[in-house]
């Protein structure tokens, strides 16, 4: 009789740990039907959508490995730190349910994120031989999981025809329309420094409006949509103004939108990646801009990894009407296009078309990539260049030594740092 009683007891708790988060040790024998990931405000169906953008592609993968096999709960503690690790979450807890068929259970991760945490990040650390340092530090509080305030400083000399150094401020909230869409307002006020090469061509050349501009600040608030899963579409206005040092105050006010496509590919050997971005920033007299000139700009980025070996191909276009101010201008030459050559050698005013394509194939740390392009004015003739570079690459660290292909000499740049 005492030994039945304990059989009773022991089917009970099993019927139970089926409809209430399970807190008993749930024998190993039991395989997993199911994992689900759980955070404030969103749940995903792996086993379902296993493409779901949210978890990186890496623990994603671990995770669904877990599905058919038998339960082991020292391998739930495993995922359930590395999603804490990744979503920077104050606790992650694992909850096993029963499955819809027997032997079999479901396993929930949730996701609890803390109500308000600060990250410190350095978007930008680069050095290229001919044209020095570049870099920027980022301070981030996230209030509440949807808002999140971003304060930063940064100078650049890698971008644009001028050195920008500066300070930038962005407040993001992500939780519009149920998470479909996100509010993004930033401020940015920079001092810029010119080359001397800009500054003696610049009288001579009538495509470009405005002068040499000594500070430039924009306020933007921007709107993005999230259509469909793979594509969102971003609308918004610039307010941007131009202090010359013996000039007036000059604005180029803007409508901005964006249109971008992301699409995954996966398989059990290999990982392809379609990314496609179309930009337009449109300025004239309805917005109270002294500029009318609108830009276009097109990329396209195919990624495919096997493995240790990551092949990209990088296709970048670009067309601008009318006369633009010299930081909408097109650059080529700098630490990710046309590596290992001077922009100021290419073209110290920028230019108001351009094209380039870059192809980089990885395999480990080791990388090689060839690229090549033009930056060019409406009424010139496109003059192509190109370089090849080889280094090695580490997440975002990269150290790699680029070649100008050109008759006449060799002239290679080092370029070395953090450029996401």
């Amino acid at each position: 009789m005492k030994h039945a009683w304990l059989g009773c007891m022991l089917s009970a708790g099993l019927l139970l740990a089926g409809t209430q988060d399970s807190e008993f040790n749930v024998n190993t024998r039991y395989t997993v039907e199911n994992v689900l990931v759980s955070g404030e405000g969103w749940i995903t169906n792996l086993a379902a959508d296993p493409h779901d953008g949210k978890i990186s592609w890496n623990l994603r993968r671990d995770i669904l490995a877990l599905i058919g096999k038998n339960l082991n709960p020292a391998v739930l503690d495993q995922v359930a730190t590395r999603l804490r690790r990744e979503f920077h979450a104050r606790t992650v807890e694992h909850h096993v349910l029963r499955g819809q068929t027997p032997d079999y259970v479901r396993v929930i991760f949730d996701i609890k994120l803390r109500p308000t945490r600060f990250d410190l990040s350095v978007p930008k650390f680069l050095y290229s031989g001919k044209q020095g340092w570049s870099g920027s530090v980022e301070g981030a509080a996230t209030v509440a999981t949807h808002n999140a305030f971003t304060v930063g400083f940064l100078t650049d000399g890698d971008q644009l025809t001028a050195r920008e150094t500066g300070v930038t401020a962005r407040y993001d909230n992500t939780s519009l329309m149920n998470g479909r869409a996100r509010l993004d307002l930033q401020f940015e006020r920079y001092n810029d420094a010119w080359n001397a090469g800009t500054m003696a061509l610049l009288p001579s050349d009538p495509t470009v409006a405005g002068g040499l501009y000594q500070a430039r600040e924009n306020l933007q608030p921007e709107v993005t949509l999230a259509i469909s899963k793979p594509l969102s579409v971003t609308v918004g206005t610039s307010f941007e103004r131009l202090t010359e040092p013996t000039g007036p105050t000059l604005s180029a006010n803007a409508m901005v939108a964006a249109v971008r496509y992301h699409e995954r590919l996966e398989d059990s050997e290999t990982q392809q990646d379609l990314d496609a971005d179309y930009s337009l920033r449109a300025a004239g007299r309805a917005m109270g801009s002294d500029f009318i000139y609108a830009r276009h700009r097109w990329d396209f980025r195919y990624t495919t990894t096997r493995g240790k070996t990551v092949i990209i191909d990088d296709l970048t276009a670009g067309v601008i009407t009318g006369r633009a101010p010299l930081y909408e201008r097109f650059v080529l030459g700098n630490g990710s296009t046309l590596r290992g050559w001077n922009r100021y050698d290419l073209d110290p005013l920028g230019g108001n078309r351009m094209v380039h394509n870059s192809v980089d194939v990885r395999y480990g740390i080791f990388q090689i990539f060839y690229d090549s392009g033009a930056v060019w004015d409406r009424n010139d003739n496109a003059e192509f260049r190109h370089s090849a570079g080889i280094g090695v690459r580490q997440g975002i660290f990269s150290l790699a030594l680029a070649f100008p292909l050109r008759e006449g000499r060799i002239d290679p740049m080092l370029i070395l740092g953090m450029n996401y």
